[in-house]
């Protein structure tokens, strides 16, 4: 009899413990994954570094989730076209935007004062880093920047410097006591200033260094500079802004996924996580090696910061050099 009213005690005492206790432990959602095409979009125009580094990004990216990975470039206004093609798009991490600092410089160009695309996005993770280069055309003397100068000064007509993005123009500007009659041409994208460069129409090309590697092999350009801070591996014998005495214009251009305010929390680190799953590859290591870049991988939380830490340097370089 007392056996029987043990068992009851116990199966009472069992059927009145929370459900809880008997449930299994709560499961962690699946981290997101595109449901379609996701596009990379690149506001500048193809060949360059920043469309080449994209695109393999797109491509690892594609493997990874099973799902196409577009790049569109959409080129024009300083990369203002292009980042405005994804502040007008869902926030739902299918249209993502590559972009490089020259994005914080928009705000400060004169024709698009009080834009400010960076204000409506967010940083996600950043993949590679590199120093920009100061490219000249064969017929132009010397092989450093204090030749450059030299030159420069003393010719009949003034020296061109042709550009592609904000950052150089900032860098040329800073230039213009050493150089005072220098003549900057902006270009929309890479392809157009390598031919004019080739061709004499242009004596310096600041830009990366993708889309005149194969002509620095040929010796139809020489790199007489980079925007660096240590000497690059790929071009070793060219000196840094840095060694040539120009610590002011020393700095390196890092490249980044960004998404429109708006994207959820999941999803900015869903693809961070991504984005850093392809960086840390060996291919990716090799490939960005040889344009002359580092993988540089970051969390939001990093880029985030990397982006306010640069928006306040280029503030205050742009009240003492600001553009015309």
């Amino acid at each position: 009899m007392r056996t029987c009213r043990s068992w009851a005690w116990l199966m009472a005492v069992l059927v009145a413990m929370p459900t809880w206790a008997a449930s299994p432990k709560s499961v962690e959602p699946a981290p997101w994954k595109p449901t379609r095409t996701v596009t990379l979009v690149v506001p500048y125009s193809p060949g360059g570094g920043v469309d080449a580094m994209a695109r393999h990004v797109a491509r690892e990216l594609q493997v990874k989730w099973g799902q196409t990975v577009l790049v569109e470039n959409v080129p024009g206004a300083g990369g203002l076209l292009g980042t405005r093609r994804v502040l007008d798009a869902p926030a739902d991490g299918h249209t993502l935007l590559v972009q490089i600092p020259s994005l914080l410089v928009i705000r400060h160009t004169p024709m698009y004062k009080g834009v400010d695309p960076a204000a409506r996005l967010v940083p996600i993770a950043t993949y590679s880093i590199t120093a920009g280069v100061y490219a000249a055309h064969a017929g132009i003397p010397g092989k450093t920047y204090a030749d450059l100068k030299r030159h420069c000064n003393a010719a009949p007509k003034p020296c061109s410097f042709g550009t592609t993005e904000n950052m150089a123009r900032v860098r040329l500007k800073m230039l213009e006591s050493d150089i005072p009659n220098m003549i900057v041409v902006n270009y929309k994208g890479g392809g157009q200033l390598v031919n004019d460069l080739l061709g004499g129409n242009v004596d310096i090309g600041v830009m990366g260094y993708t889309a005149v590697a194969p002509h620095v092999k040929s010796g139809t350009v020489k790199i007489l500079m980079t925007s660096g801070t240590t000497r690059s591996p790929i071009v070793p014998d060219a000196q840094t802004a840095v060694e040539a005495g120009l610590p002011q214009i020393a700095s390196e251009t890092w490249y980044g996924l960004f998404a429109p305010l708006g994207t959820s929390n999941a999803v900015v680190r869903a693809v961070a996580a991504a984005v850093r799953e392809v960086a840390g590859m060996e291919d990716t290591k090799t490939f960005f090696a040889a344009l002359g870049s580092s993988v540089l991988i970051t969390s939001p939380e990093e880029f985030a910061k990397l982006v306010r830490d640069e928006e306040q340097r280029l503030n205050a370089l742009l009240k003492k050099y600001p553009l015309d």
